[in-house]
C-alpha cells in the first residue's frame, strides 16, 4: 500500500463558551445528573440556529488554507465528511463544502456511521481510496453540530445528558507521501450492539412527522451500564491492537487522543494503556463531548500549543454510539503549526 500521511489538522469552535449554569436552572433529575456518564464539563460551544455544518467546516478549512496556501482547495482529490446532524437530510455536506472552498474533487463521500470514531473511519477510507486510485490529497471533516439545536430544546435541556455535548468541527489533511505517515489503522464493527442506540421523540411520532415531541437520543440506566462497560473495553482493545501491529507498548505511546464522552472514560482509558494523564490530552472541560470532532479538535489544540513533537507517535482511539463501531490509528506526527 502506498504511504499516506496525516499532514495537518485544523478546527473551529462556534460562538462564545456556554456555561453549565444555562442547564442547571432547568435540571429535572439530580440523581441522573450525578451518574458518571453525565457529569458535565465546565463549558461547551453551541452552534447558532442559522449556522450550518458547512459553515463550521469552512471556518476550519480557512486555517489549513492559511498554512498551505491558496491553491490547497484545487489540490483536493477526495473530500470525506461526517456530520452529526445533517443540514439537508437528502444530501451530505461534502458537495456544498467543495463548492464554497473552490475544490473540484474527483471523489466526494459523506459517511454517517463511525459516530465518535468517524475521524479514524474517514482516515481509513481515504487511505484505501488513495491506495487504489491516482488521488494524492484528501480532506476529512468531522462536524458535531447537535448540541445547540437538539440539547437546548425546552424539554431536552432538562435532561441529565443535556450539558455534556458541545459543538465544533475538526478536519484533517491527508497526502500520499511519507511526511507524517499513518503507521496503522484498526477498524472493527460490532453489529450486535447497533440496536442499542435510540433516537426518539418520546412518543409515537417519527422524527420527520409533524406533531408533539422533541427528538433526542434517549438513555435508560440499564443501557448506560451496558454502554459504559463496552466503552471501557473497546477503546483500549483497538488501541492496543494498533500498538501490537506497530511494535510499540501502550505505555510508550507519546500522545494518546480519544473521543471524550466523560472524565471517567478518559481516566480508565489511559490507565488501561498504563499512560500518565498528561500523555492523554483532552478538551472535555473546554468543549464538552464533541463526538466525532473530539479527536481532531484536541489534536489541533495540542499541535498549535507545540505539545506534539514531530517524529513522536500519536495514537488515536474511539468507540461509536452504543459500541457498534470502534477504531484506532497511529501516526508518526509531523504536522505544520
Amino acid at each position: 500500500m502506498p504511504q499516506v500521511s496525516l499532514v495537518d489538522v485544523a478546527s473551529y469552535l462556534p460562538g462564545d463558551p456556554v456555561p453549565t449554569d444555562y442547564f442547571t436552572q432547568y435540571s429535572r433529575s439530580a440523581r441522573m445528573a450525578a451518574n458518571v456518564m453525565f457529569r458535565s464539563p465546565t463549558g461547551r460551544h453551541h452552534i447558532g440556529r442559522d449556522d450550518t455544518a458547512v459553515d463550521l467546516a469552512e471556518h476550519a478549512f480557512a486555517a489549513l488554507r492559511e498554512r498551505h496556501g491558496d491553491g490547497l482547495a484545487a489540490e483536493l482529490d477526495i473530500v470525506i465528511t461526517h456530520t452529526q446532524l445533517p443540514d439537508n437530510p437528502v444530501m451530505g455536506a461534502g458537495p456544498e463544502l467543495a463548492r464554497r472552498i473552490g475544490a473540484h474533487p474527483t471523489h466526494v463521500l459523506d459517511v454517517h456511521n463511525g459516530g465518535c470514531a468517524a475521524f479514524i473511519h474517514m482516515m481509513s477510507l481515504a487511505r484505501m481510496m488513495m491506495a487504489t486510485s491516482d488521488a494524492k490529497t484528501a480532506l476529512i471533516v468531522a462536524t458535531q453540530n447537535c448540541a445547540g439545536p437538539v440539547f437546548t430544546q425546552p424539554d431536552i435541556r432538562k435532561l441529565a445528558q443535556a450539558p455534556v455535548p458541545g459543538d465544533g468541527c475538526g478536519i484533517g489533511l491527508l497526502r500520499k507521501d511519507d511526511s507524517a505517515p499513518i503507521l496503522d489503522i484498526e477498524c472493527r464493527t460490532y453489529p450486535e450492539f447497533a440496536g442499542d442506540m435510540d433516537f426518539s421523540t418520546n412518543g409515537p411520532r417519527k422524527y420527520w412527522e409533524p406533531g408533539e415531541g422533541q427528538g433526542c437520543v434517549s438513555f435508560t440506566e440499564s443501557k448506560i451500564t451496558k454502554v459504559f462497560a463496552r466503552g471501557n473495553r473497546l477503546v483500549p482493545e483497538v488501541a492496543l491492537a494498533v500498538c501490537e501491529h506497530i511494535g510499540v507498548k501502550g505505555r510508550d505511546i507519546d500522545t494518546f487522543v480519544t473521543n471524550q464522552p466523560n472524565r471517567l472514560f478518559l481516566r480508565n482509558w489511559h490507565d488501561a494503556l498504563e499512560l500518565p494523564a498528561e500523555r492523554h490530552p483532552d478538551t472535555f472541560d473546554q468543549c464538552g463531548n464533541l463526538f466525532a470532532a473530539g479527536i481532531p479538535v484536541t489534536l489541533d489544540v495540542e499541535n498549535r500549543a507545540g505539545r506534539l513533537r514531530n517524529g513522536s507517535v500519536v495514537l488515536m482511539s474511539a468507540f461509536a454510539h452504543a459500541g457498534d463501531f470502534a477504531g484506532a490509528a497511529a501516526v508518526r506526527w509531523g504536522a505544520a503549526r
